[in-house]
């Protein structure tokens, strides 16, 4: 019992007030002195929700609750109360500088329509601790969400009771995330250790050689075991996590979830992935694999490892304990497929407008299925950008940009054109957006009308539109720009030339434009759904007593300007 009670005794060192120890020493001596104590330890602390526990201070109570998730993970009793019972998290205090958007799963048939193909098993996180430490974190799980439940639970415990301080240096970080991660892993394999040893017990118990799907009734109870054991100790996942300490950013990366830092420059938005995708693709990951024996080659024509892509993962315990049973791997003279993180940063924020993007691979993998790969990232930061002008809060940024995926992604089926035959399912999607100074609601409130550019001048457009798209005709005025003579240039907006890793968008009226010298070419962002700008409804219009259509855009005003400014003697009128 000595490790637990230095576990323990670890995490209380960290925390800022002595006056914690006595009474959580307490406890801990309860929970560890005898199998009847710590019965009713557990029985009483991990029933009693963190806000009901003695201790008037709040950090407390997160301790206190910290603790009780150590103990049941650790023990492996009581694993699922995480899904039953509220969470020592729901103490934290959130980070209200960031919101998170998210979209269930769906396969469709051949009418269209979506089902969930399985419970949702991605998993976030948002909080901010009293020394001003900052932590975010998407988590991708697959076979379950039992992994991505955990990681998000212990994650948090390690790093931000106390751990991470102004004063540590960024070498310090580094070791606390790279510590953060071992832990996690390590405590997850042991929790399932002993349904690992239920169950290889039971499967001794079967005859050899035998279909499972043909044994006598009297081994039905066992296999019903078995396949129960199997969903407790199954699946993994992947996670990106985000630290932001004293104005630096700090990204630790397990797997395919990607991040993004979106910063506003005299150029336009430039967007720059900070981690590096774990795969096959990925070819300081092939090396990692060559040096433990594994064929470099083999693996990247495959691709896939155990059914995911990924080359590293947290939990998954098959490629864990049994790789040297699986042929692609057996070669390996280590464990292949790890959880240690790949650690980017530090990121120096100071000065910086824009936004942090995290992201799991089931939102761009959608949009990538639509719309082909290589512009997804472009793509997600050119609607995140949108919806910051659009929305009034955070949360109903990344909500309004994965509905925009979501809907891309069935259109795209429901099209039956080319891209049809890669989008018949999508995998949850889950899009947390930090913001950084970015401008937000703009267009949702009023606002004066915008200066003229450069000695243009201001004319009004009357265009009715609805969000849903509906046949009122409420309008909303339009600022049409005209630039006074010798302010036109050939061609659209100049691009300046720009790092390979950073490609940049250029947010200028009328039209969005994507740059990039990956490819060296211009594309407009507009999309097979219409772009990434509202444009008017596109149903048709009934026709008036004349069996003319209603025009909807009033250019009256605009001409009449446009006459006084220039001198005609008659005002046009809108044809």
């Amino acid at each position: 019992m000595g490790s637990q009670r230095r576990v323990y005794t670890r995490s209380v060192s960290l925390t800022r007030a002595p006056r914690w120890s006595t009474h959580l020493e307490t406890r801990l001596s309860l929970a560890f002195g005898d199998s009847g104590p710590m019965q009713t330890f557990l029985q009483v602390f991990v029933h009693t929700p963190p806000r009901h526990l003695p201790g008037g201070s709040g950090t407390l109570r997160v301790v206190l609750g910290a603790c009780r998730v150590w103990t049941v993970m650790h023990w492996g009793f009581l694993v699922s109360f995480q899904e039953q019972q509220p969470s020592w998290t729901d103490d934290l205090p959130l980070c209200h500088l960031s919101g998170v958007g998210s979209a269930s799963n769906r396969s469709y048939s051949a009418d269209g329509k979506g089902t969930e193909s399985h419970p949702p098993e991605d998993n976030w996180l948002k909080f901010r601790s009293e020394n001003n430490c900052f932590l975010y974190g998407v988590f991708n799980g697959y076979d379950g969400n039992r992994v991505t439940n955990f990681v998000a639970q212990r994650l948090s415990a390690e790093l931000l009771l106390g751990q991470l301080s102004a004063e540590h240096t960024e070498a310090d970080v580094r070791r606390v995330l790279l510590q953060a991660f071992d832990v996690v892993e390590r405590s997850f394999l042991e929790s399932i250790d002993d349904a690992l040893a239920e169950k290889a017990s039971l499967q001794s118990q079967l005859p050899e050689g035998v279909p499972q799907h043909q044994l006598p009734p009297q081994y039905q109870k066992i296999l019903e075991r078995l396949k129960t054991l199997e969903r407790e100790v199954s699946g993994g996942a992947m996670a990106v996590v985000a630290v932001l300490l004293s104005n630096r950013l700090y990204v630790a990366n397990v797997g395919t979830n990607r991040a993004l830092l979106c910063k506003s420059t005299v150029d336009g938005l430039q967007v720059t992935q900070l981690n590096m995708d774990h795969t096959t693709e990925n070819e300081d990951e092939l090396f990692r694999l060559s040096q433990l024996g594994l064929d470099a080659g083999k693996l990247k024509q495959v691709g896939v490892i155990c059914g995911q892509e990924s080359t590293r993962r947290i939990g998954d315990y098959k490629v864990k304990y049994g790789y040297t049973d699986i042929d692609l791997l057996s070669a390996a003279k280590s464990k292949p497929i790890i959880a240690e993180p790949e650690i980017h940063g530090a990121q120096p924020l100071d000065g910086v407008t824009g936004f942090l993007v995290l992201m799991s691979e089931g939102l761009y993998k959608a949009l990538e299925a639509a719309h082909g790969p290589g512009q997804a990232n472009q793509e997600i930061a050119a609607m995140i950008d949108t919806e910051f002008a659009k929305q009034t809060s955070l949360d109903a940024v990344a909500q309004a940009v994965v509905d925009r995926v979501k809907r891309i992604h069935s259109d795209t089926f429901a099209s039956g054109g080319e891209r049809a035959k890669f989008c018949p399912r999508h995998e949850d999607m889950t899009l947390l957006v930090r913001n950084f100074g970015y401008p937000l609601g703009e267009l949702s409130q009023p606002t004066p009308a915008p200066a003229p550019a450069a000695g243009g001048r201001v004319y009004p457009v009357s265009v009715p539109y609805s969000s849903a798209q509906s046949t009122s005709k409420t309008s909303v005025t339009l600022s049409l720009v005209m630039p006074s003579q010798g302010q036109l240039v050939n061609g659209a907006h100049s691009a300046s030339t720009l790092d390979e890793a950073t490609p940049t968008l250029t947010n200028q009226s009328p039209t969005l434009t994507l740059q990039s010298t990956n490819t060296h070419t211009q594309s407009s962002s507009s999309s097979s759904d219409g772009g990434l700008f509202r444009s008017r409804p596109t149903h048709s219009l009934p026709p008036g007593e004349d069996g003319r259509v209603e025009p909807y855009v009033d250019f009256a005003e605009f001409y009449r300007l446009w006459s006084v400014d220039h001198g005609e003697q008659s005002v046009a009128t809108a044809p």
